[in-house]
């Protein structure tokens, strides 16, 4: 904290203080969570862990930017991008509501940001006006990765207390244990609606009244909703109060948005989460049709689905002239992403990769010849890296084993290659730069989606 001027507390929360400071160095403004001791409290170690492993994967411009993270004295601290306030400042300055095109622009770039993170697939899980950051240029920043989670993790069950209780979609309520990027689209629902008027959707006292409020205005649960309603604890001899009057979208909002805007809403707010709009559906409905930044990014995106479109056609093809895929599912099971810094790995991973590939395709006679040349090439390997060898290929297969120290923050880059990187959680040892850890990905030739 040495290089940080503290010019004022910009709030407070159970775990810490968010500080503003200005870095004596470069005069820059930053914020800075300023966490607790967090040594004995496995709870905030954990979100802290999540939350500077996905912010360092997710880089785009309606992220919040973190700048660095470090420890002093058993408090640990993240340095992020300062911006002005949140989309809740924003509304107790306008408490009937915002204007409409402020709202539309608003929830688009909260899609595109939640475009990003479900991308790689990551669940937010913590969407309120509160985690919206408006910069002073009106640019929303998504914020508070403490709850994010990657649904590719080895874990399968997911914690169904996560969200804010009155943007929680049905299933997180009735604390399904699978649950997928649906309820990201639900919170984003409820959002668009309260920044309409300035008032909740679904202002729930509790679970049961929350599942009321959401019932009394969208309709009863699905069976297999009002099936595990029945067998929860949490819900034992509980039943919902008749609803004398309901109370629809259309209703509430006639004179407040447009037809467009409420079948919008209507896509997000599906009681069934496999029916709600997807990230990229939204993107593209016919709400954003008239705003200009809308149709930039619909053209890209198209032209990224038709990418992707060709890479499957051009994967499938490969694979029909390839009836023995032998080789291929060796190549998926030992392309590894290696950090630059664990010097000639990468060389002697590619020497080990061919060298058992050629071997496949040599005849009986030739025995003798392999078996001297695979132990000379198990021997190098066991010198590189020790106990840590695949039988097939001689190489390293089972790399959670191996621990990664210094300015890359446990960094997990052994994921197979092309797959999602799954956020898992290792012991908290951070030292990261941002400007660090980037330059150390040009030089390794990673490219930094923006």
């Amino acid at each position: 904290m040495n290089k940080y001027e503290v010019l004022g507390v910009v709030g407070e929360g159970a775990y810490g203080v968010v500080l503003k400071c200005k870095n004596k160095e470069t005069n820059e403004i930053v914020a800075i969570k300023k966490f607790k001791e967090t040594e004995d409290n496995e709870i905030v170690k954990k979100s802290i862990q999540r939350e500077v492993k996905v912010l360092r994967l997710l880089r785009h411009l309606n992220i919040v930017e973190l700048k660095e993270a470090f420890k002093r004295k058993g408090r640990i601290y993240l340095v992020f991008e300062y911006v002005e306030r949140n989309l809740l400042e924003v509304l107790e300055a306008s408490p009937s509501g915002l204007e409409p095109l402020y709202i539309k622009k608003t929830i688009f770039q909260l899609l595109k940001a939640i475009y990003c993170c479900h991308q790689h697939d990551i669940v937010h899980r913590d969407i309120k006006p509160e985690n919206l950051l408006i910069s002073n240029a009106s640019v929303l920043k998504l914020c508070d990765f403490g709850f994010a989670r990657s649904l590719t993790a080895q874990t399968q069950d997911l914690t169904d207390y996560v969200a804010t209780r009155w943007y929680r979609a049905p299933e997180l309520l009735l604390s399904y244990s699978n649950y997928d990027k649906g309820v990201d689209m639900w919170a984003i629902g409820c959002l668009l609606c309260e920044l309409t008027d300035g008032n909740p959707l679904f202002p729930g006292e509790n679970e049961m009244d929350q599942l009321y409020l959401i019932q009394k205005m969208l309709g009863p649960l699905t069976p297999s909703q009002q099936e595990t309603f029945s067998k929860n604890p949490r819900f034992l001899g509980m039943k919902f109060p008749e609803i004398s009057k309901p109370e629809t979208l259309e209703q509430r909002y006639l004179c407040k948005l447009p037809k467009r805007a409420i079948n919008f809403v209507k896509g997000l707010l599906k009681m069934e989460p496999s029916e709600r709009l997807t990230c990229r559906q939204a993107l593209k409905h016919q709400y954003f049709e008239d705003l200009p930044e809308a149709m930039e990014f619909m053209k890209e995106l198209d032209l990224q689905i038709e990418q992707e479109k060709r890479q499957v056609s051009a994967g499938v093809n490969r694979t029909a002239q390839s009836p023995t895929s032998q080789q291929n599912v060796i190549r998926t099971k030992t392309s590894f992403k290696v950090p630059n810094y664990l010097g000639q790995q990468l060389n002697m991973q590619s020497t080990a990769y061919a060298y058992n590939i050629q071997q496949q395709d040599q005849g009986q006679q030739q025995q003798n010849q392999q078996q001297q040349s695979t132990m000379k090439k198990t021997q190098s390997i066991d010198k590189l890296i020790p106990q840590y060898k695949d039988t097939k290929v001689g190489f390293v297969s089972d790399t959670n084993k191996i621990k990664i120290s210094g300015s890359q923050f446990s960094q997990q880059q052994f994921a197979i290659a092309k797959q999602p990187q799954s956020i898992k959680i290792q012991n908290l040892n951070i030292i990261y730069n941002s400007n660090t850890f980037n330059s150390s990905q040009k030089k390794g030739g990673a490219q930094t989606k923006k």
